[in-house]
């Protein structure tokens, strides 16, 4: 019986192991961050009169690093409040403390010998039966315990998060051949519940998956680009979004991890390659160069690019100098950027006759063979590679996937015409008759493997929308939500109009959802698999249909989604929303009326609106302050004006969470709303909230006044707010905006501390919503924003 994790330890307090440990803390887990004790003092501590045995010296660098993770950006913590569960320490005094913890996780230097040191250290402190784990990125994991008992040998395994733990999604478990099977299972399990992570079993070979076709691949594009002669600007033009890649491509993504980390990375395998993978993780001289010159990216201010002012300038190789960045741009890029999908897109480059074109055939190629090549010696199936690129690299598309996409045949034909050697698997699987790596069926997916295809595993917390609507679970559909039955009397509406925006044609499906739910269905989940749950209104529709002198019809439609919003708040069967990534505007206005929220645990939620020279339209006012009333506790006063003051300022900044976390500090989450740490389960848990609520007897809540601040209560909102004008830190439009915001949040001209209806609230609110839209100045900010992607101030 494996010890559940409920505290653990971290050693090493680096970048990445500071990063561990506030991910742990994220999660809700205590973790003993520990680091080397230093050996001689700092200037500053000379002065305090200090010395070497002073637990202030002797613990100042896993201390260093808590005062880091408070400044670093992107936040590693979701709250800076998880600070709180990281304890700091050293690995001399505070060893034995170990023997409380349930997983000791080793996060220093890269050598096998101070590794196995410290192994031996920790064998005698810990406890029988906790686990304890490596995040190394490369040595052999089995070779670092050697010498260590065979209980020890038992409870330990490789567990390679990636940088940032807290956004990037992979980790992979590399167990050893003494590794217990349930120790194993235990890890992936909780890995994927409690960490949220993608998890990935890998064989114990340098740099294990990720790592391992990444940086071939990466090299590879270096080596070709030497040989087209071209930028590094030019290639991160065509190796990103246009081929399903992060915006930061090729170069960016080396600029970013770092010159210094890769280039150890890469001679983890030239070290034990032969032949020709040698040569090719055998790193170029420019780039040794660049390492020596201290050029490694991000962290040192310059790499392949350096930003010089407002302009960025690219690393010519031949000349080490910097000059103009560049962008590549042929028949074929121009072709690929009007196809619908990546898998398209993929398509017509790879065998287009360009520049462009030639050049990722040359890059790609080689690393779909690669990937086939090490089937089977960094992991057990395809599956695994495809994942780990996709959680690790923020691919779209993992090798076998982009292979089936531009044609198994296709590609091995010209591979072969090419001369480059194809494995010999993937030539008896097209000689079967098998012409791709993945099979759709109605049932799930499966891959080939061994000769045959076998499903793909499925976590079962895993509800996959595509796949129950080729099964035919949709009950209505229109161009903006469809209703879809997930099973045990839940349904689910799912918007999908572009980027989710909230038009006609989703409050027409929220009405429907509703109504079936009552009559025929037990809760309804209101969620989404898009990039964002919902980016708010159709901003577009409503800036036409004022431009058109229609403001009746933005007046109805307006109505019509506040009234949608009061369905939702006020059904007889629970609603649950599963917010997730940005929830903006109309977004947060879905979820905030919601019998529970379950979100996603990146979930950047916020009232915008003011943004675009609005105000929250579909009742987002009302509820967010009426959510901060009911987080007061029963029996104890509390300051009307403050709630008040607390509700317009989180509106009037257009305050946005950077976590669900935070969302809840922020009251657009209660404290009986949940948080989910893996994305992918976000639907199955709030299909569970649902039944949990319609079994223990859910009734719809009783509608209730609300007490409000009234004129005393909006002149003291007023007061603030013309003071940011008289500093300047505001516009005379922004005055107006505040203005009408502060009107509606005080419940208009009634006498402090009157009690209203929502109804009378809601009307307020829309009134101000249609007189801030008639503004030539709101018109402008919306049309700036629908432009140019981001706010103008006038």
């Amino acid at each position: 019986m494996v010890q559940p994790i409920q505290k653990a330890a971290v050693l090493g307090s680096g970048v990445m192991g500071s990063g561990i440990a506030a991910h742990l803390a994220n999660v809700g887990i205590p973790t003993l961050l520990l680091d080397i004790v230093p050996g001689e003092l700092t200037g500053e501590e000379k002065a305090k009169g200090l010395t070497l045995e002073d637990k202030q010296v002797r613990n100042r660098l896993a201390e260093g690093a808590l005062k880091k993770l408070m400044r670093q950006k992107p936040a590693p913590l979701t709250s800076k409040a998880n600070i709180q569960l990281i304890t700091a320490g050293n690995l001399e005094d505070d060893l034995e403390k170990l023997k409380d913890v349930d997983w000791i996780i080793e996060v220093v230097v890269e050598r096998i010998d101070v590794k196995r040191q410290l192994f031996e250290q920790v064998e005698a402190h810990r406890k029988a039966g906790s686990i304890v784990s490596s995040n190394t990125s490369g040595l052999s994991v089995e070779a670092m315990i050697e010498g260590r008992s065979e209980e020890f040998k038992r409870h330990f395994l490789g567990t390679h998060f990636f940088n940032p733990p807290r956004y990037l999604k992979l980790l992979e478990i590399i167990p050893t051949k003494y590794t217990d099977e349930e120790v194993l299972e235990y890890m992936k399990t909780f890995g994927e519940d409690a960490l949220g992570k993608g998890v990935v079993i890998a064989k114990d070979t340098p740099n294990f998956i990720a790592n391992r076709i990444g940086t071939y691949g990466l090299l590879k594009a270096v080596q070709e680009m030497q040989n087209f002669g071209l930028s590094a600007g030019e290639i991160d033009s065509i190796t990103g979004p246009l081929i399903g890649r992060p915006k930061s491509a090729t170069f960016r993504t080396l600029d970013v991890v770092g010159l210094d980390t890769f280039i150890h990375v890469a001679n983890n395998v030239y070290e034990q390659a032969k032949g020709e993978e040698k040569e090719v993780f055998r790193v170029p001289e420019f780039m040794l160069q660049m390492r020596q010159n201290g050029w490694i990216g991000a962290k040192s201010g310059q790499g392949f690019f350096k930003k010089e002012g407002k302009t960025i300038t690219e690393l010519n190789p031949k000349t080490m100098e910097y000059g103009e960045r560049r962008k590549l741009k042929t028949a074929s890029t121009e072709m690929a950027k009007q196809q619908r999908g990546t898998k398209a897109k993929l398509k017509t480059l790879l065998y287009a006759d360009d520049q462009a074109g030639t050049f990722l055939w040359k890059t790609i190629a080689p690393v779909l063979l690669y990937a086939a090549e090490h089937v089977g010696k960094i992991a057990d199936d395809l599956v695994s590679i495809d994942q780990a690129m996709k959680w690790g690299f923020g691919w779209e598309l993992g090798p076998f996937e982009m292979w089936d996409a531009i044609g198994v045949e296709t590609a091995l034909e010209r591979m072969k015409r090419d001369g480059r050697a194809v494995p010999i698997w993937v030539k008896e699987m097209v000689e079967s008759g098998h012409s791709s790596f993945y099979q759709e069926e109605e049932e799930g997916r499966s891959f080939y493997h061994n000769g045959r295809y076998e499903p793909v595993p499925v976590n079962e917390k895993v509800i996959d929308i595509k796949r129950l609507k080729k099964q035919g679970k949709v009950l209505k559909s229109n161009s903006g939500a469809s209703l879809i039955d997930i099973g045990d009397g839940i349904v689910l509406l799912e918007f999908h109009s572009p980027n989710n925006a909230i038009g006609l044609d989703i409050v027409q499906m929220i009405n429907y959802a509703v109504e079936e739910t009552e009559k025929n269905y037990k809760g309804l989940v209101i969620g989404n698999q898009g990039k964002h749950f919902c980016v708010g209104a159709n901003l577009a529709m409503i800036l036409m249909e004022v431009q058109d002198d229609n403001l009746r019809e933005v007046d109805m439609i307006v109505k019509a989604f506040q009234q949608a919003m009061m369905k939702i708040k006020y059904s007889q069967k629970p609603v649950v929303a599963a917010p997730f990534s940005m929830t903006l505007g109309g977004g947060a206005e879905v979820c905030l009326p919601a019998a529970h929220i379950q979100a996603s645990s990146e979930t950047y939620m916020g009232l915008v609106e003011t943004g675009v020279g609005l105000i929250p339209g579909g009742g987002g006012n009302k509820e967010l302050y009426i959510k901060h009333l009911e987080q007061m506790a029963n029996g104890v006063s509390y300051d009307l004006q403050e709630v008040a003051n607390k509700v317009f300022e989180t509106i009037a900044m257009a305050k946005t969470s950077t976590s669900a976390a935070e969302a809840r500090e922020n009251n657009f989450l209660s404290k009986t709303d949940a948080i989910t740490f893996n994305e992918d389960h976000l639907l199955y848990d709030a299909k569970q909230a649902a039944l949990h609520l319609y079994e223990s007897g859910y009734r719809a809540p009783v509608k209730k006044k609300v007490p409000v601040v009234g004129e005393t209560g909006y002149a003291a909102l007023l007061l603030g707010a013309r003071a940011m004008v008289q500093s300047g830190y505001i516009s005379e439009h922004d005055f107006k905006i505040a203005s009408k915001l502060a009107y509606v949040i005080a419940g208009g001209k009634v006498p402090f501390g009157t009690e209203v209806e929502e109804e009378y609230l809601l009307n307020l609110e829309r009134e101000a919503f249609l007189s801030l839209i008639e503004e030539t100045k709101s018109q402008q900010r919306m049309q700036h924003m629908l432009i140019n992607g981001k706010p103008l101030r006038n």
